[in-house]
């Protein structure tokens, strides 16, 4: 479920009056910064003013409805009673495009339940349903006006978009709408191109070589500053490319400056959370657009069997999204990382601070720290540390059947001299701080603990840390997070 407050781009203090349903059906991807397809939106009203918003895909099970209806509502009130008070009312939209064989009139009947159960959930928890609109193949239709003069039958046609009084103030207030959530994925999904081979063969041999340098001891920090040196240069290389216009044109722009084996050392080195957690840092400034592009080329590249090594590229691209204030697509990246891993910590905690409309200052603040004091104090030098994406130990598959346990082939040799803590021990609670700050913040807003995502019954929640544990990098390993 993605929870908004503000629509996308909208200075708090702009101000548009709305004064009929048409108005209101035009006004929706302004309130959310982009055009919900196949949605269930509630907007909180508060004293004739817009307050909180929350949204989820519509269940293609009717049987899920009832359940969706209420935690939305749930989720809407409580939440707006945390920030702005319990809401005088709310408004629900369900948007929704005709199947091959249906008509938009069509898809306002399927859907006429599915209204009724938001109005009594709603209602169950004493706050009216003012309005509830169906928006359908270019028209929309209201489910409270019974009067046929004002909303006909056969609906109401929607101002071609941008052409509207209503988009005319919204625009001059400042509020944009964004491109739809399908666009945005699209741009982090794997390849569906005849270079997946090619790219699946260099994440092989990527991994091939992984392998003995595990076993032979190479320290995890070295692993660590190879991957982000070259991550480094294959952002630097955006510098002196706009990345303006079309989307699938620019993207396939950064794609021919990212090699298949540079992508497959940088996928394969950045499921280490130290890695990952460096990578982090690149969150502000100039840098941030040129590292988001990056993390966007690299999920496109987890293809085939490494689907799962997608989380970390998707992760990032989610945490610097958020950290530039673009959380329709931080949603959406974090959402996707999800789905590739469902236990990928790092996603959870950001997932569930994007949702409940948090600041992520916190968390540069967190990544400033130990940065500087990663610069002031240089690491020790550790022959032996463990690669591995939670701290304890790791275990390398290259293939399929593969799995060679560092630990066990070559001895716990990530220990550092006996008596004395380790360059790894000294670093790893630097790292851990990132995630005790998210922690702290979601514990300051009161948050439930007990998953984050987009389910009905997952919002606004995480799950409690689990152990740390091994995890494999190749292609048919289980993998873990911390």
């Amino acid at each position: 479920m993605t929870n908004h407050s503000e629509a996308a781009g909208a200075p708090g203090t702009a101000q548009v009056t709305l004064r009929n349903p048409s108005e209101l059906a035009e006004a929706l991807p302004y309130l959310l910064g982009f055009r919900p397809e196949d949605s269930i939106v509630l907007v909180a009203l508060h004293r004739g003013r817009f307050g909180g918003r929350v949204r989820l895909g519509i269940p293609e099970r009717p049987g899920d409805w009832p359940s969706v209806a209420y935690e939305m509502a749930k989720c809407l009130i409580s939440g707006s009673e945390k920030k702005d008070g319990t809401p005088d009312g709310i408004v629900a939209f369900l948007c929704q495009d005709p199947k091959t064989t249906e008509a938009g009139r069509q898809v306002m009947e399927r859907l006429r339940p599915l209204a009724q159960m938001l109005r009594l959930a709603c209602g169950r928890l004493d706050v009216p349903v003012v309005e509830t609109l169906c928006i359908a193949d270019d028209h929309f239709w209201s489910y409270s006006c019974p009067v046929a003069e004002c909303c006909p039958p056969d609906g109401t046609p929607l101002a071609a978009p941008g052409t509207s009084v209503t988009a005319a103030a919204m625009t001059y207030a400042g509020i944009q709408v964004r491109r739809p959530p399908r666009e945005m994925r699209a741009r982090l999904a794997p390849w569906q191109t005849a270079a997946v081979a090619a790219q699946e063969r260099a994440l092989d041999a990527a991994a091939m070589a992984l392998v003995p340098r595990i076993l032979a001891g190479v320290p995890r920090a070295e692993v660590a500053d190879e991957t982000l040196d070259l991550a480094r240069r294959v952002w630097s290389r955006f510098e002196h490319m706009p990345n303006g216009g079309d989307m699938l044109e620019a993207d396939l722009k950064d794609d021919e400056q990212l090699a298949h084996d540079e992508a497959a050392r940088l996928i394969l080195g950045l499921q280490d959370r130290l890695t990952r957690d460096h990578a982090a840092e690149w969150m502000e400034g100039e840098e941030a657009p040129l590292v988001l592009r990056l993390w966007r080329a690299l999920a496109r590249r987890c293809v085939g069997p490494y689907g799962e090594h997608a989380a970390a590229p998707l992760t990032l691209a989610g945490w610097v999204a958020w950290s530039l204030g673009d959380r329709v697509e931080a949603g959406e990246a974090l959402d996707m990382a999800l789905a590739a891993d469902p236990r990928y910590v790092f996603a959870r905690l950001l997932m569930e601070a994007c949702s409940a409309d948090l600041d992520p200052e916190p968390v540069r603040r967190s990544l400033r720290k130990t940065r500087d004091e990663r610069s002031v104090t240089p690491p020790e030098v550790d022959s032996g540390a463990d690669f591995d994406g939670a701290g304890a130990g790791a275990s390398v598959g290259a293939g399929p059947g593969a799995g060679v346990n560092a630990e066990g082939a070559a001895g716990r040799t990530g220990q550092g001299t006996p008596g004395r803590r380790s360059a790894e021990d000294l670093r790893e609670p630097a790292e851990d701080r990132v995630t005790r700050a998210l922690e702290a913040a979601l514990r300051r807003r009161g948050s439930r603990r007990a998953g984050a995502g987009k389910g009905p019954a997952q919002a606004g929640a995480h799950a409690p840390r689990r152990p740390q544990g091994r995890r494999r990098v190749g292609r048919q390993g289980t993998r873990r997070d911390g």
